[in-house]
């Protein structure tokens, strides 16, 4: 019997819709708390079971990138791999690889100061997007719409002076329907894909309490999303896409522990059930 572990930091509904599934299809399934783990480099034994396979579902990005790394050293098969959890939890590595591989996505600039920041937002004119390198929820996401407002943003930053505060991720205003696409893919599927509706604002986040609306899943769109899939390092992945007015769609996120409660309302496909038969697939390679 397959042994699948599902590692958390906080128990969400999909950690538990993923152990509920897990145990239904007769997995020996444990969910596994990683505040209270330990390991060492000294031994690859340790005091956990860890199973056959381990999704990782950490909220906190760091946690989770960490754990990942320390699971890979013990040679336990985990989703997503470590190299994915970092090129999906850095926008700007996202950016990076999105745009290297061809995969249509907003305009994007990165600044390493606030005074560079202020010269391409003066040069290439307002508004731009601020977003933190890292993070979710649309949290500290602005849209800059003038110079007040960019100062205003700006000194909030100096004054925490944090190291990612230092690192401007400035993108262009994509002109779209008042919506975005949140879609799943698992392996080499896109298995699932919603609208995610603006409660008011620019933001369509279902944390901020955006609706879930069923989406199509066209060629169009699977198309570039297994190719966003591919650029960051496949998996089990959300992919964000907006719908430009004159380019189609432009990726402009992927996430690496994605969550889906409000997909899983509207999805023909049973999420929970799809992530568990990749998970034991991939334990088996």
């Amino acid at each position: 019997m397959p042994k699948v572990r599902i590692v958390f930091d906080r128990v969400r509904l999909e950690e538990k819709m993923l152990e509920q599934k897990a145990i239904e299809l007769g997995h020996d399934t444990k969910m596994i708390d990683a505040k209270t783990t330990q390991f060492t480099t000294e031994s690859k034994k340790n005091d956990y079971d860890f199973g056959d396979v381990v999704l990782e579902r950490c909220v906190s990005y760091f946690r989770g990138l960490h754990f990942t790394a320390a699971l890979e050293f013990l040679d336990i098969p985990v989703i997503n791999r470590t190299e994915v959890a970092n090129n999906c939890g850095n926008k700007m590595l996202t950016s990076l690889l999105l745009k290297k591989h061809n995969v249509p996505t907003p305009k994007t600039y990165f600044t390493f100061s606030s005074e560079a920041a202020v010269e391409t937002l003066e040069k290439d004119g307002y508004p731009l997007v601020i977003k933190p390198i890292i993070g979710s929820w649309g949290r500290g996401v602005v849209p800059l719409r003038d110079r007040e407002t960019a100062d205003a943003i700006i000194e909030v930053r100096e004054l925490n002076d944090g190291p990612l505060d230092r690192i401007y991720y400035l993108q262009e205003v994509v002109t779209r329907p008042p919506r975005d696409i949140r879609a799943i893919s698992v392996g080499d599927q896109l298995i699932a894909a919603m609208y995610r509706t603006s409660t008011g604002g620019f933001k369509t986040n279902i944390a901020l309490g955006a609706e879930p609306i069923a989406c199509e899943i066209t060629k169009e769109l699977e198309d570039i999303c297994m190719k966003a899939s591919k650029a960051v390092g496949g998996g089990i992945l959300g992919i964000d896409v907006m719908e430009d007015e004159k380019r189609g769609f432009v990726v402009h996120e992927v996430n690496n522990t994605v969550e889906f409660k409000g997909l899983a309302k509207v999805a023909k496909r049973d999420i929970p059930k799809e992530m568990i038969d990749y998970a034991i697939s991939y334990a088996k390679r």
